[in-house]
């Protein structure tokens, strides 16, 4: 039996799927992990567990589909994770990942000197707290034993592929999303590190996403088996759902993003978007929330302390017409990035009367994470005709938060066949880079029509939570 390997080094769980050539999931394993939250603005996690985890749940795979071994190992992976580490490549900091915010004061303060924008035009990315640029920044001025002493700064995915091949190699997708890559050259921006005080030969070495690697540490039996290096989640959504231009993808899963694949850089003159180099001159341009599933799961786990399972959490939404009964929320829990790039943003639920109960709550929840969507989408329309939006993520499986992204948009709403397209597109890019030829889509398997009156109660309540946001954020702080 042949096989391809796709794995996904997500912000709580990492995934080992293994696909058939056209896209078939024959045996899939998974194993979550903790964010922790030492200080109030702080995520982190333990790069060890993650690494366990993967292991953990690529042998599983194996196990499974004995004694058959894939053709290939790919990898996606969350992007602006920073970890310091030593000479034998331990590490001497958690992960911090995305979600963290203790940069901000560093961010606001490039912002308000007027400098954002030409970091931006150089690397593509907006300056905001959860880039390692601004991390190693707040490493130089509040840990500078660490700052001084580590060996190299790299991100999750480095980590992985040290155990397993003893190099420090960072994809070029990856790379682009450290605020740290000079776009036009696709290397390390000597005058950005300059700025920070540090050179490149501490950082890891700029491949391309198709770079193979051979001969694993770990699991002899694959020794003989390609590893490709891969790109950023983000990136591998979009190869895992269509390769077309103008495809919109949306992918909720811990955080949200809402993405389009373009055939040269796209700068945005306000920088709401960010603007990624992936490969064979094709661009990624979008942006991304810190808040999707986890607002949900946040609202179920801390707020309602609620037993149900996810599905049932969820779908008691389904009870309340579009729009919440004039409920807004505003989903900052874990400040924002796209389109305001607000580390200080908090969350807000406006308009709470008696007549409230919990389903509208979820409601107002569900319909937050994609105004933030929506809103993020705004600059995308001007650089694509978009007719339709493939879906992507956990969020995916449930249809009643497909139909409020469909009525949202007034866009018709496509769902692949798996909704794991990071690790099928991983997987897909790992067949292109050992010649192996696939096709251009995913297999769809629903499509969902918007609701024009749903439309019109939401296009008023896009523009309250736009309002809201610009009214409050003077007080974020």
């Amino acid at each position: 039996m042949e096989y391809f390997l796709g794995i996904d080094i997500g912000t709580t769980s990492v995934k080992s799927i293994a696909f058939s050539k056209d896209g078939k999931p024959l045996a899939e394993h998974t194993r979550a992990y903790p964010i922790q939250h030492p200080f109030p603005e702080w995520s982190e996690q333990d790069p060890e567990e993650i690494a366990s985890a993967l292991f953990y749940t690529v042998e599983q795979v194996l196990r499974d589909l004995a004694p058959y071994i894939p053709r290939l190992c790919s990898f996606s992976s969350a992007m602006h994770s920073l970890i310091a580490v030593d000479k034998s490549g331990s590490a001497i900091t958690p992960s911090i990942i995305w979600a963290d915010n203790r940069a901000a004061a560093i961010a606001s303060k490039i912002i308000a000197e007027n400098r954002a924008g030409n970091y931006y035009k150089r690397t593509g990315l907006p300056v905001h707290a959860m880039s390692p640029f601004c991390k190693l920044q707040w490493l130089k001025e509040n840990q500078p034993d660490i700052f001084e002493h580590a060996y190299k700064f790299i991100g999750i995915k480095e980590f992985i592929f040290f155990k397993l091949f003893g190099t420090y190699s960072i994809d070029v997708s990856v790379a682009a999303a450290t605020g740290l890559m000079l776009g036009e050259s696709r290397q390390w921006d000597t005058w950005i590190l300059e700025q920070i005080g540090m050179t490149s030969n501490r950082l890891s070495e700029i491949v391309e996403t198709d770079k193979v690697f051979t001969s694993p540490r770990l699991f002899p039996v694959l020794e003989n088996i390609p590893f490709v290096i891969g790109g950023s989640d983000g990136a591998m959504a979009n190869l895992g759902t269509a390769e077309e231009p103008g495809a919109l993808v949306i992918t909720v899963g811990t955080s949200s993003a809402a993405r389009l694949i373009v055939d040269k850089p796209q700068i945005d003159p306000a920088m709401r978007t960010f603007c990624y180099y992936l490969r064979n001159d094709h661009w990624l341009v979008g942006g991304a929330s810190n808040n999707g599933g986890i607002v949900l799961q946040w609202l179920q786990e801390e707020f309602f302390r609620s037993k149900e399972n996810v599905p049932e959490f969820l779908n008691q939404a389904a009870s309340v017409e579009p729009g919440s009964g004039g409920l807004i929320f505003l989903p900052y829990l874990l400040g924002e990035r796209a389109p305001v790039w607000n580390a200080h943003a908090k969350g807000i639920l406006f308009g709470l009367q008696i007549t409230h109960d919990q389903s509208a709550m979820v409601r107002a929840s569900l319909e937050g994470v994609i105004y933030c969507l929506y809103a993020i989408s705004q600059p995308l329309f001007e650089y694509a005709e978009i007719s339709k939006i493939y879906a992507t993520g956990g969020f995916a499986r449930n249809e009643l938060w497909l139909q409020i992204l469909a009525d949202v948009f007034n866009l018709p709403v496509w769902v692949c066949e798996t909704t794991e397209n990071s690790a099928w597109g991983a997987a897909k890019l790992g067949m292109q880079a050992i010649g192996i030829p696939t096709s251009g889509e995913a297999l769809i398997t629903q499509k969902i029509k918007p609701d024009s009156s749903a439309h019109q109660v939401y296009a008023k309540g896009f523009q309250t939570f736009q309002r809201l946001y610009e009214l409050l954020k003077q007080e974020f702080h």
